[in-house]
């Protein structure tokens, strides 16, 4: 089992050593300086600029920079604005504020909606996964099947604008979203804030979850033990809760162990759409402010998070079926 965490480990450093190259380099090919940003156009000096491209870091070479940034993330680094200690992620080129607080101070919006979308979709979806497996081939049945099939194809950026206009703008059925008020503090208005951003992210996966649920519930109905129980006399609540609800909720576990990259990525691009100061939002401002510490920080946070739950997965997988630590 340690040699297969390790390995697992040793996999996810070289995905994220990878990712803070590519995006490092890739900053390089957008056509804008970020030291004349900071310096102002048209009333900085060349000597100006060149003193605040000092200040950034950015009057050395790429690869150079690059070292020092990865380096500065174990042993911590020194900047003109003061110390940043280990895991230093840079200073921000904006207000010269560590890249790691700022990330901290956004962290509980993206969590808030990644939590809350997950909570909304598994109830969503496995219930009328549920029902419609209970009421196979009536009505009901292929109502939510046609209706999650059309909802699976959505897309965020065009469902939110779409929600915002009809049950916010129009039919102010909804309050505007917002993530103003701290769980600990307004917990009512946090939840009100947050309520469309997750029943939109929770939209996609709610169609998904329920076509899973409803096939893996109908295949656990045929299942010989359920059989037995329906002989044995057994009620059907009984029968379909106890016995087949319970042995479909298997496979539905093991997607949504995959699905929590996706869905943490799901409520970075939630966070644009509805204008909300997560991780998602602090990424896009990043790339138009051409602020390359903001940039790095954001997206090796995020990739460590979606790798930290692949390894937790794989684990749990390992635990369960050993086959998986031989391969």
């Amino acid at each position: 089992m340690l040699r297969f965490l390790m390995r697992r480990t040793l996999g996810a450093v070289a995905i994220l050593l990878v990712i803070s190259a590519v995006t490092f380099f890739l900053f390089y090919a957008i056509p804008r300086n970020p030291a004349l940003l900071a310096c102002g156009k048209g009333v900085c000096t060349e000597e100006q600029l060149a003193i605040v491209e000092h200040n950034l870091g950015i009057d050395k070479a790429i690869p150079v920079q690059y070292w020092e940034y990865m380096v500065g993330i174990f042993a911590g680094r020194d900047f003109p604005a003061g110390h940043c200690p280990a895991p230093c992620l840079g200073f921000s080129f904006r207000d010269n504020r560590p890249v790691l607080d700022t990330i901290m101070d956004r962290l509980p919006t993206t969590v808030s909606l990644t939590i809350g979308g997950a909570v909304v979709f598994l109830i969503l979806g496995l219930g009328l996964g549920m029902l419609a497996a209970a009421r196979r081939g009536t009505l009901l049945d292929k109502t939510v099947s046609s209706t999650s099939l059309v909802l699976s194809s959505m897309q965020i950026y065009f469902l939110g604008p779409l929600a915002l206009a009809v049950l916010v703008y129009n039919t102010e059925l909804l309050p505007q979203p917002s993530d103003a008020s701290a769980f600990t503090e307004e917990p009512w208005e946090w939840f009100k804030g947050l309520l469309l951003p997750w029943l939109v992210l929770a939209t996609i996966f709610t169609a998904n979850y329920t076509r899973m649920s409803r096939a893996t519930l109908i295949e656990q109905l045929q299942e010989d033990h359920v059989r037995t129980a329906k002989a044995k006399g057994m009620s059907r609540p009984t029968v379909f809760f106890r016995y087949a609800w319970r042995g479909s909720l298997i496979p539905i576990v093991t997607i949504f162990g995959i699905d929590l990259g996706s869905l943490f990525g799901g409520a970075m691009i939630t966070e644009v759409t509805f204008s909300l100061h997560g991780l998602g939002r602090l990424a896009v401002d990043s790339v138009t402010q051409s602020n390359l510490p903001m940039l790095m920080g954001v997206m090796l946070f995020a990739a460590l998070m979606i790798v930290l739950f692949n390894i937790i997965i794989d684990a749990c997988y390992a635990l369960i079926d050993p086959r998986v630590r031989l391969g």
